[in-house]
């Protein structure tokens, strides 16, 4: 069984590839290929498969910390990473042929989750069509996975409750059209395009009921799979974090040699940059610390064999919240400091900035999650429906 440490000295081993093609996924708005296949050949696609499918199934912690070096490294190759890695965690909806089907050895699943798909039964399966956002990693999926509602006859089909059916589907990837429209300010070589898919066929159990896991399949019995989706939405957290320590440690770099035009003291010298250097490292420890120690604490329910809480839940999703605000409001600092080196494309700075910003909009682990929270430290019923699962 790999540790933490073995599978950081893998991410060094492969950082030469990372930092080589960093600017390639920059400019051409995907991740390259090497770099793809240098992570999938070291396994890191397969952090958190099942043991029985030739997986790595390691605790999340573990894994969260191999995402934020890899994003120290490059951000794009640390979002797709964990993008591929979270999906793994939807895979004990499906029954155990679909599971070993979709998540095999060599898979690259990946997938967004709105605006669910239509999907229209048909004999031994589902016709899949719609276009969904924001597909990270797109072109080295092996499948898509999403959220589909189901049409008869062109009716929307409605559960008992009155809100639609839903179901979790996987779509093979071939079959499957990237739209190239990922035009952003940050997180460029994420490679987040749209995904269409117009009346592809998927086999029944390629598709399973969207509610509260209550049977995961045979090779989702261990303790990882107990916390359900957290640690996928979790893995958002650690390329934020490797973010701003990549901008801190470079600000470090630059300001021990740095005088600035038309001065003579130098950065390393001067009251404010220290200060505010101080600061930006305090808001990223605080929140990483933080962010951690809420899911060790879930891991140890986990591994006890006990539920999950919605207090713990809470806490979960505002630790992550919070980490990710807290590394955002680290690299506004360092952005302050660096001056005129923070607009120069030879340096970091801007990108960092950019990347970071383009993170906390994310709709799982933005702002406004924490109004959610509040609801539950209220005794309110929550409206982020996440907090069933």
């Amino acid at each position: 069984m790999p540790t933490v440490d073995s599978l950081l000295k893998t991410v060094r081993e492969i950082e030469p590839i990372i930092r080589q093609y960093a600017p390639a996924a920059e400019r051409e708005r995907k991740l390259a290929i090497p770099v793809a296949k240098a992570m999938q050949e070291a396994g890191l696609y397969r952090l958190w498969r099942p043991k029985a499918f030739g997986g790595l199934e390691v605790e999340p912690i573990s894994a969260f910390r191999v995402i934020e070096e890899v994003s120290r490294i490059d951000s794009a190759a640390g979002w797709n990473l964990q993008i591929a890695v979270a999906h793994d965690m939807f895979a004990p909806w499906f029954g155990d042929q679909a599971a070993q089907e979709i998540f095999g050895f060599e898979a690259i699943p990946v997938g967004s989750f709105n605006p669910a798909r239509k999907a229209v039964p048909v004999a031994g399966g589902y016709r899949i069509s719609g276009r969904t956002t924001f597909v990270s990693g797109a072109h080295h999926a092996t499948a898509f996975l999403g959220f589909a509602n189901i049409y008869d006859d062109g009716e929307l089909r409605v559960a008992a409750d009155g809100n639609p059916e839903m179901l979790l589907i996987a779509v093979p990837a071939p079959e499957a059209e990237i739209v190239d429209n990922w035009n952003t300010m940050g997180m460029r070589g994420s490679g987040s395009h749209d995904v269409e898919m117009r009346d592809v066929f998927i086999p029944e159990h390629w598709a399973a009921p969207w509610r509260p896991l209550e049977k995961p399949g045979s090779a989702y019995q261990g303790s990882l799979y107990r916390l359900t989706v957290w640690p996928a939405i979790a893995a958002l957290v650690p390329p934020a974090l490797g973010i701003a320590r990549a901008a801190i440690d470079e600000a470090v770099e630059l300001i021990t040699r740095k005088t600035p035009a038309y001065g003579t003291k130098t950065l390393k010298n001067q009251a404010v940059v220290q200060s505010q250097l101080a600061r930006a490292e305090a808001k990223l420890g605080a929140g990483r610390l933080y962010f951690y120690q809420a899911f060790e604490e879930a891991w140890k329910e986990a591994v006890a064999a006990r539920s999950v809480t919605i207090e713990l839940k809470a806490k979960m999703q505002l630790a992550m919240t919070h980490a990710v605000l807290e590394s955002a409001a680290a690299v506004d600092l360092i952005h302050e400091i660096v001056g005129a080196s923070g607009i120069r494309e030879e340096y970091e700075f801007s990108k960092h900035f950019r990347d970071i910003h383009v993170i906390t909009q994310h709709g799982f682990i933005n702002a406004g999650k924490l109004e959610a929270v509040g609801q539950i430290m209220l005794g309110l019923e929550p409206e982020w429906p996440f907090f069933q699962f």
